[in-house]
């Protein structure tokens, strides 16, 4: 059985409103709601599960009977930092079960088909995998004393989600203590000595987290409209 657990921690405090960023609308319908929908399009089986606060689960419901959202998911309460919540959702599924699990950030609706596609392929082939761009921008590195140096970008990739793990190996690594050098949930399972296989990703997969972005994502709606 394949999962996807679905992170929807933020409050919202880059977009500076009172309304948590997954919550908001994009094309008339809640963030939040748009990337559900791309998993069950992508495999209508795929078992959801999403991670909310529980101070926002009784707004998400609300939000649910206003738009007649009828996806099917699970709900796990988030926790205090992303390693927790990612843990919480892992608890959700039964110790021993086979097979792949994704973990994406609730807040990137525009994943492609193709590139969740290509990270549960890679991760059923080497049981780690998640979704990279190359660097475009000219990348600078700040020294101690605030000089800096150019580095090579072709020696840099942008890391997406969803990252997708053998569900063994994952839950394994989120049985460690939860450590600073933890970025995201890729460097858990690393951490173990493991290898995490690199795919191409999409450059519309973008992480709606400020203003600017909910404009960005209005263009791509009309774009692939």
């Amino acid at each position: 059985m394949n999962y996807v657990i679905i992170v929807a921690g933020g409050k919202g405090l880059r977009m500076g409103g009172d309304v948590p960023k997954q919550f908001l609308p994009v094309g008339g319908k809640p963030v939040l709601m748009r990337t559900i929908e791309r998993f069950h399009a992508y495999d209508n089986a795929l078992r959801v599960i999403l991670v909310l606060p529980k101070s926002q689960q009784c707004y998400w419901k609300e939000l649910c009977r206003q738009y007649g959202f009828h996806e099917s998911y699970v709900l796990a309460d988030g926790g205090d930092t992303r390693f927790q919540s990612s843990k919480n959702g892992l608890a959700l599924i039964p110790d021993g079960e086979e097979g792949l699990v994704g973990i994406h950030d609730g807040v990137r609706p525009f994943v492609s088909l193709a590139t969740i596609g290509r990270c549960y392929n890679a991760a059923q082939e080497n049981k780690a995998a998640i979704p990279v761009l190359p660097v475009t921008d000219t990348l600078r590195h700040i020294g101690e004393h605030g000089s800096g140096r150019n580095v090579l970008r072709s020696d840099y990739r942008i890391v997406q989600t969803p990252q997708v793990f053998d569900i063994a190996l994952i839950k394994q690594a989120f049985q460690q203590d939860e450590k600073a050098s933890f970025t995201d949930d890729a460097s858990v399972v690393e951490s173990l000595g493991c290898q995490v296989a690199m795919v191409e990703g999409n450059r519309e997969n973008i992480k709606l987290t400020t203003p600017y972005d909910l404009t960005v994502a209005e263009a791509v709606l009309n774009h692939n409209s």
